[in-house]
């Protein structure tokens, strides 16, 4: 699963062949959550409230870039790296 960026201790991917509606993973220690990018909400699992705030945050900033990633791997073309939140 490419990885499209790393930050506080979170790592961020997108798979290629996954499903609608667009969305990104997103780890921390052994919590995982699926987080849906139009909306900026997620999907599936659960992160710790610091570390969500984070990654909701990091996707607000950067929800084009992630709908471009999305674009790009339903393509099969390679994915950007994305800046890491700040």
């Amino acid at each position: 699963m490419p990885e499209i960026s790393l930050f506080n201790g979170i790592k961020i991917t997108m798979y290629g062949d996954d499903h609608n509606p667009p969305h990104f993973h997103a780890e921390y220690a052994e919590f995982k959550a699926m987080i849906d990018i139009q909306e900026g909400i997620v999907i599936r699992g659960k992160l710790p409230n610091r570390q969500l705030k984070f990654v909701l945050a990091w996707c607000e900033l950067h929800r084009d870039e992630l709908m471009n990633n999305w674009e790009l791997s339903k393509s099969n073309k390679p994915m950007n790296r994305i800046n890491p939140l700040i």
